[in-house]
């Protein structure tokens, strides 16, 4: 059974956890097959470790309870990934507005510690990670996962729920806008 298990598709292996009671082994293939690539992209959306780790949980939790929903419209890599991408945004909002309060005092301004301006020392290089974390969380998310997941634009559409020409106009506003905040770094 376990060759079996390793030859069949994740597609093929989906339909078998859809009709399985428990996590049998089709359930528990799929896991096996998606746990780092799930958890890589909680890392980058999430940006550390322990977010990483539960949100990686929830992901799993989510495909097993909703094991039967996969209807097979796209490929099912791409259903997961979507899974994970809206978990992923559901706890960055959540924990972003109390982050914000907490990194910015009452003085601290965003212009004031940006490259270039008053404030800023010479030479002062951001990393990307705080680039991305200037754009709106979909934004951050599309772009991590187009440049850093090599997804192309029908997959990001599908998981976006959005169709590929309005996904590479979202890319291309979101470039842009990293590119005005930018313009020395990128």
């Amino acid at each position: 059974m376990i060759a079996d298990v390793r030859q069949r598709t994740d597609e093929e292996l989906a339909a078998d956890a859809a009709r399985e009671g428990s996590d049998g082994p089709a359930f528990v293939a799929l896991v096996e097959r998606f746990r780092d690539r799930v958890w890589r992209i909680c890392f980058r959306l999430l940006g550390n470790e322990q977010d990483a780790n539960d949100a990686a949980q929830e992901v799993f939790l989510r495909l097993f309870l909703h094991r039967k929903s996969f209807e097979g419209r796209s490929r099912y890599a791409t259903w997961v990934h979507g899974i994970a991408v809206r978990a992923c945004l559901t706890m960055r909002r959540g924990r972003s507005r109390r982050q914000k309060r907490e990194t910015l005092g009452p003085d601290d301004s965003w212009d004031q510690n940006q490259p270039g301006r008053a404030g800023a020392a010479d030479g002062l290089k951001l990393d990307l990670m705080k680039m991305l974390d200037t754009l709106d969380e979909d934004d951050r998310a599309i772009l991590i996962l187009k440049y850093a997941e090599g997804h192309d634009y029908e997959e990001l559409a599908e998981i976006f729920e959005m169709t590929p020409s309005a996904l590479k106009m979202r890319v291309s506003r979101a470039r842009e806008k990293l590119q005005q905040r930018f313009p020395n770094q990128i």
